[in-house]
């Protein structure tokens, strides 16, 4: 099993925007010097605590001051640009990474920025597909460009000057384009049929309970077997929320602190449910009453902490439940406390994920 890193981000309410992040930028370089396989970062305009704008710029700055990890977006919200703007921009970031950038992909989550720009009451899932099947085509293709769509148009013909090489739009590094990623939410989600049916991959969320996160595999196995696909564990990723400290005590302690890290980002996104009218899919076990969902009852039971033995327990059991995924991704929270925080990844670097890796070994080997 490979560790990844995943950020929305979500702040404490009240933190400086500068501080926050640069230790943003601070943490992605400290997974890749611990190993971490990939860092994936979320895309939020409207929101004073998810304050990453433009992950691909982001990533940009990252580019040269990381050296082994791969750099995703988590995700580009394609309904709100141009296709041509996205792939010329991607395209320039995957020469950037040196072709480490993984072209995470969505139709967008925060509902405030769907208000900003104007695409509330549009069939973002359908303009996402356009989006991306636009810009597959500009990196295929030579101009001169006529590419329609029902939500973009793209014509790039009266200005192709070939003797000095007018008209023609930048080529990823990667060939024939970066690999595509789709995260996902929903109990039995439409997305991860998408994702299947595309040969993209398929991430899922670390603020869901593990009953509606089974259900992703399910889906995504079931789409595969439709198109006569055999489906491959190890090309599904996993994100959960993870505190690792030496002792269990003190995990627990830092987790379950009022108004600390866990308990404010599930604070907020409780908030945000609420606001959306949406529970069921986050509720502790399947069909429990929406009333029954709480910021409390989702930080106790979606974060798994402890004991580097103890996460490493969590873990070993977690992968029985779900089946052997490859890529299991560590949430990124709030540097409340950086020194707790940071011991945090070290300690699921160097214990936790060596552990869990031994004893799948064994498991495979008694098989």
């Amino acid at each position: 099993m490979k560790l990844s890193y995943f950020m929305m981000p979500v702040h404490n309410l009240g933190r400086d925007y500068h501080a926050t992040l640069m230790e943003d930028a601070e943490s992605i370089v400290l997974a890749d010097e611990l190993g971490f396989s990939e860092a994936w970062v979320g895309e939020h305009y409207s929101s004073a605590v998810e304050q990453i704008t433009s992950p691909m710029m982001f990533l940009a700055h990252l580019a040269a001051r990381t050296k082994q990890i791969k750099l995703a977006t988590g995700v580009i919200c394609l309904p709100q640009y141009h296709p041509a703007t996205i792939a010329g921009q991607a395209a320039m970031l995957d020469h950037l990474t040196k072709g480490r950038f993984i072209m995470g992909v969505g139709p967008g989550g925060l509902s405030s920025d769907f208000e900003l720009f104007g695409v509330a009451d549009l069939d973002r899932n359908e303009m996402m597909l356009e989006s991306i099947d636009m810009i597959h085509a500009i990196w295929a293709g030579e101009p001169p460009y006529d590419i329609k769509g029902k939500f973009w148009n793209i014509s790039l013909k009266q200005w192709v000057v070939e003797e000095i090489g007018l008209g023609h739009m930048a080529k990823p590094y990667q060939k024939p384009f970066p690999p595509v990623a789709m995260s996902v939410l929903s109990p039995n989600s439409g997305s991860i049929r998408t994702a299947a049916r595309r040969g993209w991959r398929p991430l899922s969320a670390n603020f869901v309970p593990v009953w509606n996160v089974q259900t992703h595999w399910e889906t995504y196995a079931d789409e595969m077997r439709k198109l006569g696909r055999t489906p491959n564990p190890s090309d599904w990723s996993v994100a959960r929320s993870i505190h690792v400290a030496p002792t269990d005590a003190e995990a627990e302690a830092y987790v379950r602190k009022p108004g600390g890290t866990f308990d404010w980002y599930f604070t907020y996104l409780f908030k945000v449910f609420e606001r959306l009218n949406v529970s069921a899919p986050f509720v502790t076990n399947k069909g429990d009453p929406g009333e029954t969902l709480s910021p409390q009852s989702m930080r106790d039971n979606f974060v798994i902490y402890g004991s580097p033995k103890t996460v490493a327990d969590k873990l070993i059991a977690l992968r029985r439940e779900l089946g052997p995924f490859g890529t299991l991704v560590m949430g990124a929270h709030d540097w409340q406390d950086k020194e707790k925080m940071q011991q945090s990844m070290h300690l699921m670097a160097k214990e936790v994920l060596p552990a869990v890796n031994r004893a799948s070994n064994v498991t495979a080997s008694a098989a």
